[in-house]
């Protein structure tokens, strides 16, 4: 994978926030990549329960300051960056007060999840394209791991779909166990559709549970890999049957290999 580009989009990593499959494999798949002397950067969310002096988080000036519309409102766009101690792997963090400012990820603390998440994920798929676009940065592929980063790919499919930068970038969809339960706003597909997006490219959203999420962003991938082992039946079904080039679960330990024989001989 040397010289290759990937650009890693998620909605967790470790250690700027709790252990959990979604963020140890945002961690450890770019760690993997960049041993391999590939070129790796890393997006995610800037939670407000993030400490921005313990990981010496630092605004990028030149990269902030555009303004990105969610359902017709103008939300301006902060961009932060940090690196990961002794692995000089950098880290931006796409941030705005209005959605990211709480002090928590998902869900209040009686764990009701936060009704403009729908926002929130789309603002941060659109966060993290138009500073890539800045950095004039071509990634070779773009893997998505949790939720609040799938709408990533149905916005490179629709809405950046005439982006010279990334004409032949490839998408890859990390699939995790279910990690929310009921719906986010049942406005979403509007809110998408809002950018130009068909709804009958989108139509499961009209329930946006976590699998209809999901299936959105598989739909919209290039290849998928199915990173949880408690992936539902269901879920996985729908994956085989998407005609997808698709990665079936490896353990933890077999994942290195498994991971760039993937890259190298499904997605590039």
């Amino acid at each position: 994978m040397e010289d290759k580009r990937i650009l890693y989009v998620s909605s967790e990593v470790v250690p700027y926030l709790a252990e959990n499959e979604v963020s140890l494999m945002s961690y450890d798949v770019p760690k993997m990549i960049n041993d391999q002397g590939g070129q790796i950067r890393i997006f995610m969310p800037r939670y407000g329960n993030i400490n921005e002096r313990r990981h010496q988080l630092h605004e990028v000036i030149r990269l902030s300051g555009m303004n990105l519309v969610v359902n017709d409102m103008d939300m301006p766009l902060i961009i932060k960056v940090a690196s990961i101690p002794k692995e000089r792997i950098q880290v931006y963090f796409i941030d705005n007060d209005e959605y990211f400012k709480r002090k928590a990820t998902f869900a209040d603390e009686d764990g009701t999840l936060y009704p403009d998440n729908d926002e929130r994920s789309i603002f941060f798929a659109k966060g993290v394209v138009e500073t890539v676009k800045k950095l004039n940065w071509v990634p070779d592929i773009i893997h998505v791991h949790g939720w609040m980063a799938a709408m990533l790919p149905v916005y490179m499919k629709h809405f950046y779909k005439d982006e010279a930068l990334f004409a032949d970038t490839k998408i890859v969809t990390s699939v995790y166990g279910q990690s929310f339960d009921g719906t986010l706003d049942m406005e979403m597909i509007k809110k998408v559709a809002f950018d130009d997006v068909p709804e009958s490219d989108i139509a499961s959203l009209a329930e946006p549970n976590y699998e209809n999420i999901l299936k959105v962003a598989i739909a919209h991938s290039d290849a998928v890999i199915v990173a949880s082992e408690n992936v539902s039946d269901e879920m996985v079904k729908f994956i085989e049957a998407s005609g997808k080039p698709f990665l079936p679960y490896v353990e933890k330990d077999k994942f290195a290999e498994a991971y760039t024989n993937f890259y190298k001989n499904q997605v590039l």
